[in-house]
């Protein structure tokens, strides 16, 4: 079997093959070790091969080229959490701040999971094949798109302070990045307590603090309309 056969092999049939699964995933396991201790460019298949345990005609059975591996790291890192954000986004049980939560949750949950490939590939952006880079760069502006339009809604019916939700929005996600560079993976319950505080973070960073206040007052009137004003000044210049 070649290349080109490795495709329809995994999914002939639609059936699931617990064999293949672990297989693949020690692959990726020491390709990541690999790409991280050698660099993308200078890492080979033989490479991969030998630290698998496979001959090379055999590592075809499974991947067709580096290429393949470096698409499914992007798979895995970027456009697997833009598919997860806009499901919660198509969402109408939940109202603004309740997505941001579960968008938040989602990405750090993610992180946890994928810690070192989501480091090489940060680290290797630059050695990507244009394909796979140009892949990479827009599953991580469906990510951004999707919590920026939930930050605009939020913001739309009044839960979230008036503010840039952009710069809101690259904010949360630089915050859940950074996961990959300080968290030391646990059991479960461990990455699930740490994903729900940075989520909790995640919402009170945009939650207007006043909501469900049914004493106004003056002086916080005033305060909100002058955010008021700020934002609509901010947005006026920006379409300017």
């Amino acid at each position: 079997m070649g290349p080109s056969d490795s495709s329809a092999a995994h999914t002939r049939g639609g059936r699931s093959n617990p064999r293949r699964e672990l297989v693949e995933r020690e692959i990726m396991e020491q390709a990541t070790r690999l790409f991280a201790e050698k660099g993308l460019a200078s890492t080979t298949l033989q490479d991969i091969a030998e630290a698998t345990g496979l001959t090379r005609p055999a590592l075809y059975h499974y991947v067709a080229n580096k290429d393949e591996l470096f698409a499914r790291l992007v798979s895995e890192i970027a456009e697997e959490p833009a598919v997860l954000l806009h499901e919660i986004n198509q969402r109408t049980d939940l109202d603004p701040v309740a997505k941001v939560h579960e968008m938040a949750m989602s990405i750090a949950l993610h992180q946890t999971q994928t810690l070192d490939r989501f480091r090489v590939l940060i680290r290797s952006e630059a050695e990507l094949p244009a394909g796979v880079a140009d892949t990479y760069r827009q599953s991580r502006r469906r990510v951004l798109k999707e919590l920026v339009a939930v930050m605009e809604e939020g913001i739309d019916v009044g839960l979230f302070r008036p503010t840039d939700a952009r710069v809101a929005a690259l904010g949360i996600v630089g915050m859940l990045n950074w996961i990959a560079w300080w968290h030391h993976p646990g059991d479960p319950e461990a990455d699930r307590t740490v994903a729900r505080q940075l989520a909790d973070m995640a919402v009170n960073s945009v939650l207007d603090p006043d909501v469900g206040n049914t004493e106004p007052g003056t002086e916080r009137v005033i305060a909100q309309m002058r955010q008021g004003l700020d934002y609509l000044e901010r947005s006026v210049r920006a379409e300017g």
